[in-house]
């Protein structure tokens, strides 16, 4: 939050001196709104163009995607911003390089002068100031709280170590097996006791032997 805010602040100062620029003077007493955006890609002419046909107009859109920017908290436009006012300025100076032969710093104002130190100064402050913001970042909520449009946050998936838990309590469900292989179900034989390794359900219990001995003696029948 304070990075954005910080952020923020360096980036509209380096739109404001972006467009108070044009009205100082750039060049051997000649204001920055007197010379043409054609100026900047075919040469440096003497025509004293409009005030939106001047160097003006892309430090203005500058200004404006700064704002834009700040709103949203995006960085990439105020990157942008910033690229616009450093390209500009370096391609005004190359096409006045090209016009005079050279480009000097005097102390009595026949070469560069302030208003081209407030426009490169401004990109400057624009880059940094995206540099310092810390952009737009999801909320990162927890589960079951409401988000960043007050919806709640979804519950993660349950692991394969916890695979029958449900989110809100965490509290097992009614099977919480953790082995890969199926669950062993009991055999319905609930008859005599069969051969094999496994017997389930309880059965009746065996009664004793039966007892071995002669048979029994059937009784004299009379005449």
């Amino acid at each position: 939050m304070i990075r954005n805010v910080l952020g923020s602040i360096v980036a509209l100062a380096g739109a404001a001196a972006a467009v108070l620029s044009p009205f100082r003077d750039w060049y051997d007493g000649r204001l920055g709104r007197h010379y043409r955006i054609d100026d900047l890609f075919t040469g440096i002419t003497a025509t004293h163009p409009g005030l939106f046909n001047s160097i003006l107009l892309p430090f203005a859109f500058a200004a404006v995607v700064t704002v834009l920017g700040v709103v949203l908290r995006s960085r990439p436009l105020v990157v942008l911003a910033g690229v616009l006012v450093l390209g500009f300025t370096v391609l005004w100076m190359v096409r006045q390089g090209q016009a005079a032969g050279e480009l000097t710093v005097t102390g009595d104002g026949s070469g560069l002068q302030q208003g081209v130190a407030i426009a490169a100064g401004g990109g400057v402050l624009l880059l940094l100031g995206a540099a310092l913001m810390s952009g737009r970042r999801r909320s990162a909520g927890r589960p079951g709280r409401p988000g960043r449009y007050g919806q709640p946050e979804p519950y993660e998936p349950p692991g394969s170590g916890d695979p029958d838990t449900w989110p809100p309590t965490r509290e097992p469900g009614p099977s919480v097996q953790t082995s890969p292989w199926p669950e062993p179900e009991p055999d319905p034989y609930v008859g005599p006791d069969q051969p094999g390794p496994h017997r389930s359900g309880p059965g009746p219990e065996p009664g004793p032997p039966p007892k071995s001995g002669p048979p029994p003696k059937s009784s004299p029948s009379g005449d």
